[in-house]
C-alpha cells in the first residue's frame, strides 16, 4: 500500500521554478499583513473549490490582474460591465457565483476595514479561535465559504497551525515570520 506524500515531501523533490515550490516556499503559511493580499488569497481558496490548486496556481497572476490587483475597492464597485468581462476571461474560474462572492464579500471587507482598521485586524481580533468557530464566523461574514476553504485561507495566512511538516525546512522559516498561530503558544 502505498502512503500518500504530504505537500511539504512532495514539494521537496521539485525545482525552484515549480509554481508548487515557490508557492511552499515563499507563501504559504507565512503571515499576510497588507489587506489586498489578504482578500487576494481569500479569492484565491474560493476559487479552488472544486478545482487542483495546482489550477489555480497556474491562473494567480491572471486573476491579480482580473481582480485589479485586488483593490477591495474596486472590486466592490463592480457593476455587470465587470461582472462579464469576469465571465468572459478564460485566464480566470469563470464562475458565476464565485465573481459575485468576490464583489460581495469585497464589500464586507471595506465594512470591517472601517470598523476595525483593517481586515488582518479583524482577523486578529478574532483570533485564536478552532477550526470550526472560524468556519462558523466565515459563513456568518462572507459569501461562498465552507470549511475547507476557510482552513486553507487560515492556514496559508497563519492564523491556524498545520502548513508545514514540523521536518519541512520551510516550517523554521514559518517561525520567525511569527504567524498568528504563534501567537497561541506564548
Amino acid at each position: 500500500m502505498d502512503i500518500p506524500m504530504t505537500y511539504c515531501q512532495a514539494v521537496l523533490r521539485l525545482d525552484e521554478t515549480n509554481r508548487h515550490k515557490i508557492y511552499h516556499d515563499k507563501h504559504y503559511g507565512f503571515p499576510i499583513h497588507d489587506d489586498a493580499q489578504l482578500f487576494g488569497r481569500l479569492i484565491l481558496e474560493i476559487n479552488q473549490a472544486g478545482l487542483s490548486w495546482d489550477t489555480i496556481l497556474r491562473k494567480q497572476d491572471a486573476f491579480y490582474e482580473a481582480y485589479d490587483h485586488y483593490d477591495i475597492a474596486k472590486i466592490a464597485a463592480y457593476q455587470d460591465a465587470d461582472k462579464a468581462r469576469l465571465l468572459a476571461n478564460p485566464g480566470i474560474i469563470r464562475n458565476r457565483l464565485k465573481i459575485a462572492a468576490a464583489i460581495h464579500n469585497a464589500n464586507v471587507v471595506l465594512a470591517l476595514q472601517k470598523e476595525y482598521g483593517s481586515f488582518e485586524a479583524w482577523l486578529d481580533f478574532h483570533h485564536p479561535k478552532s477550526l470550526p468557530e472560524w468556519t462558523k464566523l466565515f459563513k456568518q461574514t462572507f459569501r461562498f465559504v465552507g470549511g475547507e476553504i476557510v482552513n486553507e485561507f487560515l492556514m496559508s495566512t497563519g492564523y491556524l497551525k498545520g502548513s508545514h511538516e514540523l521536518s519541512c525546512p520551510i516550517h523554521a522559516a514559518i517561525l520567525q515570520a511569527k504567524p498568528a498561530w504563534t501567537r497561541t503558544l506564548e
